[in-house]
């Protein structure tokens, strides 16, 4: 990878690496645009095969929370952290300590946050050294399980997208086809069955889809049978790259609304969701919940206030349907347009964040 003209491509700001060789550490954080504020991404653990791999994910995870967080009417940038070393293994007080002092020597440019292979328990381990860190332990002052959270803004998007499809955003006598049961579908589908949606539920675990038709009297169908259920919407609430070349053609759903990650296992395939004339809600926008979620907890978490930032991604959904509309473009695209569109105006008054609130000139 030649570094420099990757990072002149993508727009990314800085790319730092730590290294403590006391405690082993060895993290790169990867800082993509602080046009709308301090960066926030979470940390990553993971036992990458190659130094290269590392740096490729931390930048591609860093301009990823750019998008989210510019798509959730956030005024933060994105930027992500990556750890090279096996979460069961490898880590030590001395270790996310290390990491904490890392994070206060950019005084603010980038705040951290739980994610693959970390715990709130290692957040509050990098809170002793530093205040930018979110997702800490309840009694530290965070706001506790994201899942609740991210489940309500699921259940908010799903409602703008149906409205698009069907006129109303009513989902009372709707079906909605939901794949994977975990912590947050399971939340959505309670929200779904308390307006009055029929429910189609699969997990590979039999428990969580037991506990599904018995609290909601939902339909349970094989994993592999989801994708041609006969519903309205389908949510995919499990792994990424649910939406590809095998399942599309099986689809009967007019609505694509779910919180997992990555749906689409490329582009094109929203492409041809467009065509199809099948509305998706962008997987970044709607399930966003969670990290507007952490985020609050900057200005000292208050649920409420909270609460009534997620309910926005209703309207955050129903601009990007709009914006699809205008410019002839499928949602995902529109998404990405929307989040640029916001950078873009910002930019034009601030560039870098800085946390004694100078500001340098852009370099574009």
């Amino acid at each position: 990878m030649e570094l420099f003209p990757y990072l002149e491509k993508y727009h990314y700001e800085q790319l730092l690496f730590c290294h403590d060789s006391s405690s082993g550490l060895r993290a790169i954080i990867a800082i993509h645009d602080t046009t709308l504020g301090p960066a926030l991404g979470g940390t990553r653990m993971w036992t990458y095969h190659s130094e290269e791999a590392a740096i490729e994910d931390a930048l591609r995870l860093a301009r990823g929370m750019t998008y989210k967080n510019a798509a959730s009417g956030l005024n933060l940038g994105g930027g992500k952290t990556v750890i090279i070393g096996d979460p069961e293994k490898d880590k030590s007080e001395a270790m996310f300590r290390a990491f904490g002092r890392f994070i206060q020597g950019l005084n603010g440019r980038y705040i951290t946050a739980e994610d693959v292979g970390t715990t709130v328990a290692d957040m509050d381990i990098i809170h002793e050294e530093t205040n930018y860190v979110t997702g800490i332990s309840p009694e530290s002052g965070s706001s506790g399980n994201p899942s609740p959270v991210t489940a309500y803004g699921v259940y908010r998007g799903m409602k703008a997208a149906a409205k698009e499809a069907f006129g109303s955003d009513s989902l009372n006598g709707l079906s909605v086809a939901v794949q994977g049961v975990g912590n947050v579908a399971y939340v959505l589908c309670r929200y779904l069955h308390e307006e009055g949606a029929k429910l189609i539920v699969t997990d590979i675990r039999k428990s969580a889809v037991e506990r599904a038709v018995a609290e909601f009297g939902a339909i349970p169908v094989e994993p592999d049978d989801i994708y041609e259920a006969d519903c309205h919407i389908f949510a995919p609430c499990a792994l990424g790259s649910v939406i590809n070349d095998q399942t599309i053609p099986k689809l009967k759903a007019k609505v694509i609304a779910g919180s997992a990650n990555n749906q689409l296992k490329e582009p094109r395939h929203g492409d041809i969701l467009h065509e199809m004339g099948i509305i998706y809600a962008p997987d970044y926008v709607i399930n966003a919940g969670g990290v507007i979620n952490v985020a609050d907890e900057l200005h000292g978490y208050n649920r409420e206030r909270a609460m009534r930032k997620v309910e926005m991604i209703y309207q955050q959904i129903a601009k990007v349907l709009e914006i699809s509309k205008r410019d002839e473009i499928p949602a995902h695209q529109a998404a990405d347009r929307m989040a640029e569109e916001r950078i873009e105006q910002m930019r034009k008054s601030r560039s870098q964040f800085l946390q004694n609130g100078l500001h340098i000139l852009s370099r574009r």
